[in-house]
């Protein structure tokens, strides 16, 4: 029997400058490469309301060298009672003076609409199909918008100035686990929860831990604010007996609880005892500790807030 083929997906992105090395970190941690043109072809199917920086997703079902041969495939679209919309990506990787502009992409929109057999319904469609175009070739299929889940997430009940934002703690529960199937992590030093919840509402299984009673106790409420359910214990890492696929560790650095080297190195060692991977965030240079407690960094991003600039470092 043959082997059937996987789907294409296409996925475009939206990121501002400040935010690229960290996208781009996210984009290899899903699917294995980067790029710099907003848009990339996989076989990797993602859900893109997980990531902060993708827009939307096209599940492709024709391709073609031309326009004319998406025009001659959807002809055999048969809508019945539903109704549909066509959406061309503005994004795309040609550049000028091939470019698509606004015009065009909506004569292209009409052009596909035209031969769909159905109601065509701008406003409040059952379905929407989407078109893009990458490197030379063109691609239709079903279009799925992000909605951006991480937004709901910005007024906590308990938070502190220094937590990451959502959206850097949303793309670190993607680069810590870009496939939640079977993977057991953790937070060992998780604060106020910030990486928790992102985690948690992405259905990743990650438990969270601190030394700090206070904070154990805000995480625990934002959490339970958002209405999701996870395990937070209070206690030192060394005191963590399970083994975990993934370790997620924002390096404490607050006013309640600020890590020296030693205790730093203790961390980054115990978290080499009970986990296979390690992202750690660090606001300084930590690359010879993290090679001493056992660990090789294998990717990296930077990301900034304000006037601090975080180092990401994914490691095995």
């Amino acid at each position: 029997m043959a082997e059937q083929k996987k789907p294409t997906f296409i996925y475009t992105y939206a990121y501002s400058k400040e935010e690229r090395s960290l996208c781009h970190l996210e984009m290899r941690s899903f699917f294995g490469k980067a790029t710099n043109d907003n848009i990339i072809k996989s076989t990797k199917k993602i859900n893109p309301n997980r990531s902060p920086f993708i827009r939307e997703r096209i599940e492709v079902i024709y391709e073609g060298a031309a326009l004319q041969e998406l025009v001659d495939q959807a002809k055999d679209i048969k809508m019945g009672d539903q109704t549909f919309k066509v959406i061309f990506s503005k994004i795309n990787d040609r550049k000028a003076p091939n470019t698509i502009e606004y015009q065009e992409r909506r004569d292209i929109e009409r052009a596909i609409g035209w031969v769909i057999e159905g109601e065509a319904d701008v406003h409040q469609p059952d379905h929407i199909f989407g078109m893009a175009v990458v490197g030379e070739r063109w691609y239709f299929g079903h279009y799925l918008k992000s909605e951006a889940i991480w937004l709901q997430h910005t007024k906590k009940p308990r938070e502190y100035s220094t937590a990451l934002s959502t959206r850097v703690a949303r793309a670190v529960s993607n680069i810590a686990v870009p496939d939640p199937e079977g993977i057991k992590s953790i937070d060992p030093c998780c604060g106020i929860g910030t990486v928790l919840v992102e985690a948690l509402s992405m259905g990743v299984d990650m438990d969270g831990r601190d030394i700090n009673p206070l904070v154990v106790d805000g995480s625990k409420e934002n959490i339970e604010h958002f209405g999701l359910k996870g395990n937070v214990t209070l206690g030192p890492i060394s005191e963590v007996k399970d083994n975990y696929d993934v370790a997620v560790i924002d390096m404490p650095y607050n006013l309640y609880t600020h890590a020296t080297p030693e205790d730093q190195l203790s961390i980054l060692k115990h978290a080499r005892r009970f986990a296979k991977k390690v992202v750690v965030i660090t606001i300084e240079t930590m690359d010879d500790m993290v090679q001493e407690a056992g660990f090789t960094i294998i990717d990296r991003c930077e990301t900034q807030k304000g006037y601090f600039t975080r180092e990401i470092l994914v490691c095995e």
